[in-house]
């Protein structure tokens, strides 16, 4: 059996200010460099990523593998043309290499699901449709998928199945990439198409009430799973949405995939009625900073108090380096450290500097015109590379740039000068900061932090300080959203 393996991830914030460029697939911050077929196998499988178990899975089971290109960039803005359709030259380029050195069993994708590029918002079905245009309409495709994924019509149509992730924080990648090379294998065995059952959801889910660590999101994963084992289907792909899109086919759907076509439609319409049913529980509690980093300061806690910096997540859009919550932190005098502010100009100065110097900043608001003007102590350097080694991220190389660990009053800042979102205490420990010692930790994370972060703190405090990646969508300015979307669960604002 021959599989060809190749993937394109990218998660894309409609109202993010900064584009996605061909730089930026070239240095990707916590995650693996762009991979060319001579180097994917070797350049993944050591890594976190969905492909690295798609790899270890297919050599299990005795496959030849076929390797295609494979490139990540950390989500901000759209894809800008040129950087969509390089990546996506390399991958049906090597695609059509492939076929010509023989015939294939199957493709696997390693896939987000949200990206938006210039001329295509479903990114990943126009993808899927050039995939599909040159390996013809026999050769079954797969992939994997991050469940913020805005699954389409277009994509299910175009590919043979899909499987999202089962965790948020998404500490299954690995997992579900080998899951899907195993659900490809099974497809390919069985001869003939899967029957499928695809259905949208007509309410946007907040990106901080997605988090299967926690009710409710803990408890409909709990009886998704029965669903499925209950109508026998091989795969019920439930994607959260991209809340951050602007384009008619965003938001929450289901795809499932089942031997007959009765199965697919229960197994689809009963979870369905479950996220229906469970609406209005998806709202959660967010504090604005002053109050968070209060309580945060008037905590007795042994443990760490984490503060949740959910609009500026570098994972979902954000640039890494507003400073509404670093200015609550100083003006409070907060007895924290803030991982991170990504400003390349600071980290040069701090490094121009050296270790012990004080200098002055315009730290952080590159992105939003808002910076925040400090005298700080350079308390640390580092060159910004690490290895992850958390139970999400692990493997994954880090190469921020130059970076420093600096003090204004009670307050450490990190700041670097590419941006990662902070899932990991490498982050901290690669400049001697430990994590588990701290009294206040705050991050730019909506979700991800938890993996790792939630297991030490004692509380944690989600902030809404300024930033792009905004808690309620419905404050967003959407424009091509499909009639009948609701902006909230349980809202009566509707999309007309």
């Amino acid at each position: 059996m021959r599989i060809a393996i190749g993937g394109f991830m990218h998660e894309s914030h409609s109202f993010a200010p900064i584009p996605t460029r061909w730089s930026d697939f070239l240095k990707p911050g916590g995650f693996p460099r762009p991979q060319r077929p001579a180097t994917l196998l070797d350049g993944l499988r050591s890594t976190g990523v969905p492909s690295a178990g798609a790899i270890q899975a297919a050599e299990r089971m005795g496959i030849e593998i076929a390797p295609l290109s494979w490139a990540f960039a950390y989500p901000a803005g759209p894809v800008v043309s040129e950087a969509f359709e390089r990546v996506a030259a390399w991958i049906v380029s090597d695609l059509s290499d492939a076929l010509e050195q023989g015939p294939l069993d199957g493709i696997y994708l390693d896939l987000h699901g949200a990206m938006v590029a210039e001329g295509f918002p479903d990114a990943e079905g126009e993808l899927l449709r050039r995939v599909r245009a040159v390996a013809g309409p026999d050769v079954p495709i797969l992939c994997s998928l991050d469940p913020h994924c805005n699954l389409t019509a277009e994509m299910v149509e175009r590919s043979d199945a899909l499987t999202p992730y089962r965790t948020y924080p998404h500490v299954d990648m690995k997992q579900t990439g080998a899951r899907a090379m195993e659900l490809l294998v099974q497809r390919i065995r069985k001869g003939k198409p899967f029957h499928r059952a695809y259905r949208q959801v007509d309410f946007w889910l907040p990106i901080t009430s997605q988090c299967t660590m926690v009710p409710p999101m803990s408890e409909v994963y709990a009886e998704r799973e029965e669903i499925a084992r209950r109508h026998g289907v091989a795969e019920l792909g439930f994607c959260f949405g991209f809340p951050y899109a602007d384009f008619p086919g965003c938001g929450m759907a289901i795809a499932a995939y089942g031997d007959d076509q009765a199965s697919a439609d229960a197994a689809a319409d009963e979870f369905l009625a479950l996220l229906y049913k469970r609406e209005r529980d998806f709202a959660g509690e967010i504090l604005p900073p002053d109050r968070a980093v209060a309580e945060a300061i008037n905590s007795t806690a042994s443990r760490p108090v984490v503060l949740a910096d959910t609009q500026d997540n570098p994972g979902g859009g954000g640039h890494g380096d507003t400073t509404g919550l670093l200015a609550e932190l100083v003006r409070q005098n907060a007895d924290a450290v803030l991982g991170l502010i990504n400003d390349a100009e600071s980290a040069a100065a701090c490094h121009a500097a050296g270790e012990g110097a004080t200098v002055s900043l315009s730290l952080g608001g590159k992105s939003d015109g808002a910076p925040l003007d400090v005298t700080a102590k350079v308390l640390r350097l580092s060159d910004g590379r690490y290895v992850n080694i958390g139970s999400m991220a692990g493997g994954n190389p880090a190469d921020l740039g130059p970076s420093a660990l600096i003090q204004i009053g009670a307050v450490r800042v990190i700041v670097t000068s590419r941006k990662t979102q902070a899932y990991d205490f490498q982050l901290f420990r690669h400049l001697g900061v430990e994590p588990t010692e701290q009294r206040i930790i705050a991050l730019k994370s909506s979700v991800h932090f938890r993996a790792d972060f939630q297991p030490i703190a004692e509380r944690v405090l989600v902030v809404a300080a300024p930033g792009p990646v905004v808690a309620d969508p419905a404050t967003l300015p959407f424009r091509n959203l499909r009639p009948g979307m609701r902006l909230r669960p349980g809202a009566n604002d509707v999309v007309r």
